[in-house]
């Protein structure tokens, strides 16, 4: 009987996980919050899927309830209180946790990167250092700097569902703010993209290069733009991994 695996596949390394694991003949139920996310992890052969979202005391019940064995947190790296609840939730039913987070961009030469803790602080940063602030650090966050930057003209890059769009919209902002593509950009996709909002400063995060981070940069300063960088969350994970084979190591000799 194979074991069963609780993942969190909240990114596109997340949904290749589970797809690595199902291959390898482990029972995976993969965890989304999204209907876009579902719909990717659809083409997963074998994988199933649980689209309810899942607090703390929910996570424990399923993990216990249903034999899971492990739990593979492949949340964002910026989903703080995910892994916070996945954590808990492993340990009270006594479940393996693994955490699989994409390595950090490499240190990029670059002086005119400026390194933020916080939403807020970044939103307060970028208005230091520009008027026309081009922002890609997603949905979630949007109200923080909408909310923060309305002296300034603002230019968000977004992933193009309804569920995304229509937030832009109860927030206010207007179809020339919004750059609805969805990724990965090129360098030069990034310049042009900088240049037709007249980008003064860009504020990201900091994804790994899967999520875009280095081309980002490199764009930014091949323009000469300051880039706010919000930091990642400092999170003490029990098991980490940055590689797929990390993760099967981890699991290896407790599964």
């Amino acid at each position: 009987m194979s074991k069963k695996i609780f993942l969190i596949a909240g990114t596109q390394d997340g949904r290749k996980l589970a797809e690595l694991l199902s291959g390898k003949n482990f029972d995976v139920t993969a965890s989304v919050v999204s209907d876009y996310g579902r719909k990717l992890l659809e083409t997963c052969a074998g994988v199933k899927i649980n689209d309810r979202p899942l607090d703390r005391d929910d996570l424990e019940k399923i993990l216990r309830a249903e034999g899971f064995s492990c739990l593979v947190d492949a949340s964002h790296p910026y989903a703080k209180n995910i892994s916070a609840n996945a954590i808990a939730a492993a340990n009270s039913a006594q479940v393996l946790y693994v955490r699989y987070e994409r390595a950090e961009v490499v240190s990029f030469a670059y002086e005119k990167i400026f390194h933020i803790d916080s939403y807020e602080e970044a939103a307060l940063k970028a208005r230091e250092l520009g008027k026309n602030i081009y922002l890609t650090t997603g949905s979630r966050s949007l109200k923080v700097f909408v909310d923060r930057l309305r002296d300034c003209n603002l230019t968000v890059r977004l992933l193009p569902t309804s569920e995304v769009l229509r937030h832009c919209e109860e927030l206010g902002l207007t179809p020339k703010q919004i750059v609805a593509m969805q990724g990965p950009f090129t360098t030069a996709l990034n310049v042009e993209l900088f240049r037709h909002a007249s980008a003064e400063v860009i504020v990201t995060k900091d994804g790994g290069q899967i999520g875009g981070a280095d081309t980002k940069l490199e764009a930014a300063k091949l323009l000469g733009l300051p880039v706010v960088m919000i930091n990642r969350p400092k999170i003490s994970y029990p098991n980490l991994a940055t590689s797929f084979d990390d993760v099967l190591r981890l699991m290896e000799g407790t599964l």
